[in-house]
């Protein structure tokens, strides 16, 4: 049966990549996750899609020019399912501390050299930190992450996320010693499921929204489902 990772908490349902969204995730019988992290100007680890703060927040600038504690008391429900109480922009840390999964897609965007050697590194302490280095999994669709996650990482988990087939994504996951291969659904087809399985690598495939896509990609022996709505991927495939 397919696992089932909550994407950026549970998005469809709660402003994504906040404390809200994440608890929401675990409440429906969710203990997976998958988020997105970009570095603060103080080198923290703050959970968010974009680096730019315009689409979640309403406001200008990048997530890199401001401190882990200005970004903190940012609102990031600009963009969402209605919500009654402000949710500011949270740290890795503080997700580490206060949500009990039992493994993290952690994603990396896009980065040059240095930035992708600093946010891998952060990786790297932080869940040091909390004992988590077996729950995670450093995850990029951007070779220079997955290099540096090889290199100054060895120990962590990789995954490459794919959202285009013009590279094989089988032989690009399999360069960077990958554990996983993220497709994007359309990706998913039985044949190329089936030769990443054949490679050892565990297929995650994202965003399934839809009950008769779920219930497809299920049983097409798709490793693990990444959806905005935890709670219906549980009623639809049921609690594994």
């Amino acid at each position: 049966m397919s696992l089932i990772y909550g994407h950026r908490g549970a998005r469809g349902e709660a402003p994504e990549n906040t404390l809200a969204s994440f608890q929401l995730c675990l409440q429906s019988g969710v203990t997976r996750c998958e988020l997105d992290l970009h570095l603060s100007k103080d080198g923290q680890l703050m959970v968010i899609h974009d680096a730019s703060l315009k689409r979640t927040t309403g406001r200008r600038g990048k997530v890199s020019q401001h401190t882990a504690e200005q970004l903190m008391q940012i609102d990031a429900r600009h963009n969402t399912p209605a919500w009654p109480t402000p949710c500011p922009i949270p740290t890795l840390e503080q997700l580490f501390n206060l949500c009990p999964f039992e493994h993290w897609q952690l994603e990396v965007k896009e980065a040059s050299r240095t930035r992708a050697a600093h946010i891998v590194k952060a990786i790297d302490e932080l869940s040091a930190r909390f004992s988590l280095q077996d729950k995670i999994i450093i995850t990029s669709s951007s070779r220079t992450v997955l290099r540096a996650a090889q290199r100054l990482a060895p120990h962590l988990a990789r995954g490459l996320v794919a959202e285009y087939a013009w590279l094989d994504p089988i032989k690009v996951a399999l360069r960077y010693q990958c554990q996983m291969l993220v497709l994007d659904w359309p990706l998913c087809t039985e044949q190329r499921l089936a030769k990443a399985q054949q490679a050892g690598l565990h297929v995650s495939v994202w965003t399934v929204n839809e009950p008769a896509l779920m219930r497809r990609l299920a049983g097409c022996g798709a490793d693990s489902l990444i959806t905005d709505f935890p709670g219906l991927a549980i009623a639809t495939l049921g609690n594994h």
